[in-house]
């Protein structure tokens, strides 16, 4: 059979199995699969270095689907590759339990690099992948050894290029020339709604070009495959340039309702996908049919990747004994294991140091860590003076050719772009080597939440780096200042939320988002200054709560506290001083509680929980924002449930009530109403 026989049988092998595999489901996307399988047979079967049976093999292609509903094509081709993806498995697609899930996650399906589901953010992805592999191969590349060196592809729709994400990464990628990108665009012309001409009519060629990319266009998406090839060899010789390939498909190629909405996110029927087999030359009253000759294609596709991780092997066995010292760091980034004395270089402090405010502690941990994590890299969203994550001797991620810094580089100007930037750390996270970092101010995390909430689902080690963290910026006003920003980000699984309250709660926090290498973590730090305190330990920041201050052994008879302050930040200095007031006038037992993280100390022993916020005591929990999520700790809570307002921040505070006597005052009136009545303990869990 002739090379262009075996690419068409292929082509329509992918496309017939695309509707076996929705029909029997009775749920998915066959459109894409069905439009897409030119473009995708010759990216994989001709251009995508990988190996199958290691799929974390370092040096591979990566390749993200954006359009994520169009996964069933990635399920088929890494079936046909020989991926951990049997034909029972594509059988199983949506179903419970198996490895197919609707949307494809990198927690799930073997090669699967990122969770991609919401539009635009593949794309905002592969640029994070491709800056990542742009600074590996800058700082461990060396004449006679190209030990990383991969391309990264993206395929995206038009709804893809819609989102506002998209638009924010394509833009800084044009900017950093990450000329190792290659974005095809399914150029269908449908959307959900119908025709784009609904509402998509801009050139999108021209936007990109704009952003300083290499555009070119595939007229016939559908037969063309020579034509696609072309384009993906000529995008690869443009060096300075990220590339995008707008490819004219018909959605759903081959379906009686090719080329509208109808045939998006429908399967085809039992009729319809008989009409299918029988125009692409298929037995009808066959499913999920591989022809031998496609198999045997694919293999050959799997053969060339193999044999090049053995030539990578073996050049990174000669790049070990000319470079031993780079291939030991190299290794040991790969296997994500932090430096030895990593956390020695951090600072700790007494009451005696100077107050400053948690950004501030924050510099001199990124300082410190910095200078012996050379994988720590990131930046701010247009923020650097005011987040304070700009370190000492710190050189910039640019393309030398500006003449800004290089991309050995580990310091990121993301630009006003908040979700593009934590989009982009998901995919730095996800190349490996890496450990990345943005920040921003903290009420703006809510312009990211959509990546920052895949970085949870996809177990990435990444930390955002929030400032000015309540109406403790004072004078911005109420549009700077976050309410209900926390409280999103504890709603969210799989996620560390830190607010510290000195010195060296930031250093613990830092520790704990670093050792955590499955989840993100949100650091919420002040603008304001705040005291090291009395009691606060790094180590017991890791535990998520401790108490700080306990003055009950001073009252004969004893043996629990009258009132319980459990607070966090910058709340936490105006508890301790609350808590001497309540003593000093009204001869109160009371108890002060740092909770730096809620879900570390959820985690811990019942026992240890217990010793922090003992039975037989009211807890009043006190912080600046939300109260949402204080009910399960806490049988009364000091915060926020409304906006700030434009002042500066001490007048605000004093007018809002969060100053030691209007506490005071609270709290007494919470003992009194718990007088004579059991108080109920908030921390037994029938289901533990």
């Amino acid at each position: 059979m002739s090379n262009q026989n075996i690419d068409s049988l292929a082509v329509n092998t992918i496309r017939t199995l695309a509707a076996d595999v929705v029909q029997k489901a009775n749920s998915g996307h066959p459109g894409a699969p069905m439009g897409c399988a030119p473009m995708a047979h010759v990216l994989f079967s001709r251009f995508i270095n990988a190996n199958p049976k290691n799929s974390q093999w370092y040096n591979r292609d990566r390749f993200v689907l954006s359009n994520g509903h169009a996964c069933a094509l990635q399920y088929i081709l890494h079936h046909l590759m020989g991926y951990k993806v049997s034909m029972n498995d594509l059988k199983d697609f949506r179903q419970m339990d198996s490895c197919t899930p609707g949307h494809p996650e990198n927690t799930h399906t073997d090669g699967i690099e990122v969770t991609t589901g919401p539009l635009g953010q593949g794309i905002a992805n592969a640029v994070g992948i491709a800056a990542a592999e742009a600074h590996m191969a800058a700082t461990f590349n060396r004449p006679g050894f190209t030990v990383v060196d991969n391309y990264t592809y993206v395929m995206c729709g038009d709804g893809c290029l819609q989102e506002g994400v998209a638009a924010e990464a394509a833009s800084l990628a044009g900017h950093l020339k990450l000329g190792k990108l290659v974005l095809l665009y399914d150029d269908n012309h449908v959307q959900i709604d119908g025709d784009t001409n609904l509402g998509f009519t801009e050139d999108v060629l021209k936007r990109f070009e704009a952003y300083d990319w290499h555009t070119q266009k595939v007229a016939d998406g559908d037969h063309d495959l020579e034509g696609i090839a072309s384009a993906i060899a000529a995008a690869k010789q443009v060096t300075d340039k990220p590339s995008i390939i707008a490819i004219r498909t018909t959605i759903g190629f081959g379906a009686l309702k090719a080329g509208t909405a109808g045939v998006h996110g429908s399967p085809l029927g039992d009729a319809g996908v008989a009409e299918v087999k029988t125009k692409f030359g298929f037995n009808p009253n066959e499913k999920f049919v591989v022809p031998s000759p496609v198999y045997d294609a694919y293999k050959a596709v799997a053969h060339r990747g193999q044999t090049l991780e053995s030539e990578w092997e073996e050049m990174l066995h000669r790049y070990e004994s000319a470079h031993p010292d780079l291939t030991k760091d190299l290794k040991r980034r790969l296997a994500g294991k932090l430096p030895d004395g990593w956390k020695e270089a951090l600072p700790r402090y007494t009451p005696a140091d100077k107050a400053l405010a948690t950004r501030k502690f924050s510099e001199v941990a990124i300082n410190a860590l910095a200078n012996c994590i050379p994988e720590l890299m990131g930046g701010s969203a247009d923020l650097t003076g005011s987040n304070l994550t700009h370190w000492k001797g710190a050189v910039e991620f640019q393309s030398e050719s500006t003449g800004l810094g290089s991309y050995a580089g580990r310091y990121f100007r993301f630009g006003v772009r908040e979700h593009g930037m934590a989009a982009m750390l998901n995919g730095m996270a996800a190349y490996g080597g890496v450990i990345p970092f943005g920040a921003t101010f903290l009420n703006f995390i809510e312009y990211a939440m959509g990546a920052v909430r895949l970085s949870a689902l996809s177990r990435f080690r990444v930390l955002y780096i929030m400032t000015h963290d309540s109406i403790g910026l004072g004078e911005d006003g109420p549009t700077h200042q976050p309410v209900e920003a926390l409280a999103a980000c504890r709603a969210t699984p799989n996620m560390l939320v830190f607010r510290p309250a000195d010195g060296n709660e930031v250093t613990g926090t830092y520790i704990a988002a670093l050792e955590n290498t499955h989840r993100p973590s949100v650091l919420s730090l002040t603008r304001q200054n705040l005291p090291n305190l009395e009691g606060s330990s790094v180590e017991k920041t890791l535990q998520g709560a401790y108490v700080l201050q306990d003055n009950t052994s001073s009252f004969s008879g004893k043996s629990v506290p009258d009132i319980v302050f459990v607070a966090t930040g910058s709340e936490v200095s105006i508890c301790v001083k609350t808590a001497e007031l309540l003593q000093s006038q009204h001869q109160l037992a009371t108890r002060v509680v740092s909770m730096p993280c809620m879900e570390l100390f959820a985690e811990q022993s019942h026992e240890y929980r217990e010793s922090v916020l003992p039975r037989g005591s009211p807890v009043i929990s006190v912080e600046v924002l939300s109260t949402v999520g204080w009910g399960k700790i806490a049988h009364a809570s000091i915060g926020l449930d409304h906006f700030g307002m434009s002042a500066p921040a001490e007048q605000i505070y004093h007018k809002l009530g969060f100053y030691p006597e209007a506490i005071a005052d609270k709290a007494v009136k919470v003992i009194k109403y718990y007088s004579g009545r059991d108080v109920p303990y908030l921390l037994d869990r029938p289901f533990e």
